[in-house]
Formats: structure tokens, C-alpha cells, sequence
């Protein structure tokens, strides 16, 4: 409960007490003082009575757990809201279930010109295939439907879809009996996105940075780019971020540079790096992620968009504007390409001056020694999804059946990049993965290959002060004074502490640790519960009736 007075003209505080504060400043602190929206102080429940007297605000935490606001580097927001309030077929079982969904859905939306959906993943499906084009015109009524793949990298589509985009069955990546990939399905995004109106945009946007609060999310970094979204959706999304009744909004735009005019507009529409989706390759769901040897499941190595030379020139052009440069690779080919590239940069304008400007590679996932060395000497941010492998991973799961279960099992060595000293920033690629913080951790120490787990203090610290240090913010992500006061509060059990290198048997809630604890996170456990989620010292998530 919350003790009130009048709003003073001063900058606001708050006192909470009575929980436990995760804080390196002080690991046994169970009270924090915030002013205006900075944290002001931390420290333990006797010393708390001192400032009771002088606060605008008490918040008595009955136990509660109060930690930094998670970020998460990497969403596609308006594409989530559209999940979130329409078709999303990423819980569908089996293809006929799928395509019951669609069924509805249509029969529930008479009048969208165009039907979007997201989420089929027919590995997951005893029938092992995508829904049909027939089988989707006869569940939509032969109305035009824009469905993604999970991954995002490929689509089905019906009839109607195709013939609004002329010369759609001439263009790369089309297939007349399977999803499109490449540039047609590209093609027919940009058809069935340039139907929703901006109300439907607005309220997309809405749901998403409503959602992402309700689970103590606090910051999340928008990977917006011409192949992806619009202008239009990245510059709405920015100005509804500004108004500060949500999460805070870092905007990328996928888009190469060339030079400081190019680097110049990519300013004006308010993103930080020319970086995010910027694709060096596609998805290994959809077999477009760029391989060195080929698919163990399909005659080909996958789809490259960029090589060295492209990526040296824009990280080149991106460090000599001081702007972050960044891409989308997954598969070993596609890292390759664009550490070679990042080095020709380094050699053209300088170690130094690469290192400092802290370029970032979204995904990462086909890493190996070589890559990873090459991670650590540039500095290069790893922004990494570890529900990918939760979902995907594991002996039997769809990375062994694109790859085979030796190569399948190198993926996502987030273990090996921390020994490297590479920075980690974990993200969800959302809608591709749900927003869910604390299950992104629990995949990162849980991993379906035990090597390549952290330990859940290091997953936490990618989740809460990693995306901050992504984007250049070194004083962030942690409760110690004069850090933002991005802060959520959490009802959950006992809290732990994890020995670096092992799993749950080695956890232990002995406080003379010293190091602050975290929930416990073992596969099974109830995760946290968000009863409040504060930006900037605003509340802008409260959990009705607590």
C-alpha cells in the first residue's frame, strides 16, 4: 500500500521498504529512496526511518522483490500488438487446429481488407508442413491473408493476397507450393502492411508497450528497418514512447550507410544506429539463414544479403558518423561475412575508434572460436534470444532437424562468449518469441545444451544492465544512487544465490554471500509476478488488486 500527499513542486520521492532490494551497492538492502527519477539512496530497513518523515510517497513492499526494470533488446512492437490482438497461431498444435484459427478469425474480422496472422511453425505439427494455399482459401472464403512464419523469415499467403502484388510470382523466393521467402514475400508484407490503418497501428503499439510493463520490462529496443516496418510505424512508435506513460523506446533502423548525409537521416528519424534487422542472412526455420556447409535437410547453404565488403563499408561509414552499426546474422557463412567486414572497417578507420562506437549483431547464433574472438576484439555486443533455443534446441528440436545434432548442438554459446568477454544483451525478437523476462533468464541458465548455460546472475545482468551498455549507457539497468530509477517490484519466493558454474543443486539463499539474490528459476518453479513497474520515477504499471 501507498501513503500519498499532495504533489509538491520539488522533484517527487519515494520511499519503499520492507522487501528485499537487489543492488551491488549493498546486497542485504530491503529499502531505496528514489528522487525525481533517479535512485537516491539504498540501503537496510533501519536507516529507512530517517527519510520516512522527509518522502512524497511510502510504498510499504511486504516482502516484495524490487530489482532493475528488465530491457529487451530486441522486439518488432507494432508486429507484436498485431500478435497480440489478432490471429496468432503460435499456439497452435497440429495443421488442422491452425487452420480452424484462420477459420475464425475470418468469420470474426468481415471487414479487414487484408487478414494478418503470425506464429504457424509446422515443425511443431504432427503433419510437418505449412497450411496449403487452397487450404487457406477455402478457411479464409478467398479473402486475402498475410500469415508469418514464427521466425518471420517466410510467409503463407492466399490467392487473393497475390494478386493485389503485380508480378509477384516473377520475383525471388516465390514458390508456388510452399511459403514465400525473399524478395516476394517482401513484396507481399509491404501489400498487406500498407492495409492497416493507423488506428490499428496506434493500438498495436499500444497493446505491446502496455504488455511490456505488465512484465517489469522498463526499456525495449525497437529493430524497425525498410524490409521490416515503415518510416511512418518507427516514428509514431518514438513519439508514443515520449509521452512517458510506458516503457521507454530505443529505435534502430535496418538500413545501410554510405556516408554522413545517409547517417544524417538516419538521425531524423530518431533511431540510434543504423543497425537491428539489418540482414546478413534470413532464418534457419526458413532455411534463408547463410551456411557454410549445406542444410542437413535441403541441397542448398541458405540465403547471404550482405558480404565483407558491404559490411565494412557500413560500419566504416556508421563509426566515422559515431553512429552503431549492426546486423542480423545466424548462420556461420553470415558471422563470417561480417566479422571480415567489421574487420576491413577496423583497418580503414581504426581499432579504437571501432571498439568505442559499440557496433552490435543481433541473433548470433552459429558461433565459433573464431567468431567469437573476433566478438571481443571489436567489442561487438551479442544481442541473443535465449527462448530461441528453449523453443528450438535439444536433440530432437527444429535446429538439429536443419542442421543434424553436431552442429546444432555449437548454437547459441552464450557460456563461450562470456569467458571471451564479449557483452551479451538478451531480447526476445518478439513477436518470433513472447516478451518474458524472467523465462528469457530461465533459458539462458537452463540451456537444452548444458555447456553453453549461464549463470542466472550473469543472464540477469545481460537482461537489465546489458541492453543499457548496448546502447552506450555505462550508469544504468542497476539500483545504485544516481542510476535512473527504472525499477520493477516482484512477488516470488525465497531468493537464491547461484554458485558461478552449476545449476540449482549448487544454488543457496545463505545471505553471507554477499551477492544479492534471485529468484529461484528452476525449470518448474512459478516465475515472478509483476506488482509494479516504474520508468524514470513514473509509475506506469500497477498490477490491479494488490
Amino acid at each position: 500500500m501507498s501513503e500519498r500527499t499532495a504533489e509538491p513542486a520539488r522533484p517527487r520521492t519515494v520511499l519503499l521498504r520492507g522487501g528485499e532490494v537487489h543492488s551491488p551497492a549493498d546486497p542485504f538492502a530491503t529499502a531505496m529512496v528514489t528522487e525525481g527519477g533517479s535512485v537516491a539512496w539504498v540501503g537496510e530497513e533501519g536507516a529507512a526511518d530517517s527519510f520516512a518523515d522527509g518522502v512524497d510517497e511510502i510504498v510499504h513492499l511486504d516482502g516484495a522483490l524490487v530489482t532493475p526494470a528488465f530491457t529487451d533488446a530486441h522486439v518488432h512492437t507494432t508486429a507484436t500488438g498485431l500478435a497480440l490482438t489478432g490471429l496468432d497461431l503460435s499456439g497452435a498444435r497440429t495443421l488442422p487446429e491452425a487452420l480452424n484459427l484462420v477459420r475464425r478469425y475470418a468469420d470474426d474480422r468481415p471487414a479487414d481488407k487484408v487478414l494478418l496472422g503470425h506464429g504457424w511453425d509446422a515443425a511443431r505439427w504432427p503433419e510437418g508442413r505449412p497450411p496449403l494455399r487452397t487450404e487457406l482459401d477455402e478457411a479464409t472464403g478467398g479473402r486475402p491473408l498475410y500469415l508469418t512464419r514464427v521466425d518471420v523469415h517466410s510467409a503463407v499467403v492466399t490467392t487473393a493476397l497475390l494478386d493485389l502484388v503485380p508480378g509477384i510470382r516473377e520475383l525471388a523466393g516465390f514458390h508456388a507450393d510452399a511459403p514465400l521467402t525473399g524478395d516476394a514475400h517482401h513484396a507481399v508484407r509491404a501489400a498487406a502492411h500498407a492495409t492497416v490503418t493507423p488506428a490499428q497501428r496506434a493500438g498495436a503499439q499500444a497493446a505491446t508497450l502496455a504488455h511490456a510493463v505488465s512484465l517489469g520490462i522498463g526499456t525495449l529496443h525497437e529493430c524497425a528497418g525498410p524490409e521490416i516496418s515503415s518510416e511512418d510505424d518507427l516514428t509514431a512508435l518514438l513519439a508514443r514512447a515520449a509521452e512517458g506513460s510506458g516503457p521507454r523506446v530505443v529505435g534502430y533502423w535496418a538500413e545501410l550507410i554510405t556516408n554522413a548525409k545517409d547517417a544524417d537521416r538516419i538521425r531524423e528519424l530518431g533511431a540510434v544506429g543504423a543497425a537491428g534487422d539489418l540482414f546478413a542472412d534470413g532464418s534457419l526455420g526458413s532455411h534463408t539463414a547463410h551456411l557454410h556447409a549445406p542444410y542437413a535437410d535441403a541441397a542448398h547453404t541458405g540465403t547471404a544479403h550482405l558480404d565483407a565488403d558491404a559490411v565494412a563499408a557500413h560500419v566504416a561509414a556508421c563509426t566515422e558518423a559515431g553512429l552503431q552499426a549492426g546486423f542480423h546474422a545466424i548462420g556461420d557463412a553470415a558471422l563470417t561475412a561480417v566479422t571480415d567486414g567489421v574487420r576491413a572497417a577496423a583497418e580503414r578507420v581504426g581499432l579504437g575508434r571501432v571498439r568505442a562506437a559499440r557496433h552490435r549483431i543481433e541473433h548470433a547464433e552459429m558461433l565459433d572460436e573464431a567468431t567469437i574472438a573476433a566478438f571481443a576484439e571489436f567489442a561487438l555486443t551479442a544481442s541473443v534470444q535465449p527462448a530461441f533455443d528453449a523453443a528450438w534446441g535439444g536433440g530432437s528440436g527444429m535446429y538439429a532437424q536443419r542442421l543434424g545434432a553436431g552442429r546444432a548442438r555449437t548454437l547459441n554459446p552464450y557460456a563461450a562468449l562470456l569467458r571471451a568477454g564479449v557483452p551479451l544483451a538478451l531480447g526476445s525478437d518478439s513477436p518470433v518469441t513472447p516478451l518474458d523476462p524472467w523465462g528469457t533468464i530461465r533459458a539462458a541458465v537452463f540451456h537444452r545444451t548444458r555447456e553453453h548455460g549461464i549463470s542466472a546472475r550473469a543472464a540477469f545482468t545481460a537482461h537489465t544492465r546489458g541492453g543499457w551498455r548496448a546502447v552506450g549507457r555505462d550508469d544504468a539497468g542497476v539500483l545504485v544512487p544516481g542510476a535512473p530509477a527504472d525499477y520493477a517490484v516482484w512477488r516470488t519466493g525465497d531468493l537464491i544465490v547461484q554458485a558461478p558454474d552449476e545449476r540449482v543443486e549448487r544454488w543457496s539463499t545463505d545471505p553471507r554471500s554477499g551477492t544479492p539474490g534471485l529468484p529461484d528459476l528452476t525449470p518448474g518453479q512459478d516465475l515472478p509476478v509483476c506488482l509494479r513497474t516504474v520508468v524514470g520515477g513514473r509509475t506506469v504499471y500497477e498490477r490491479p488488486n494488490e
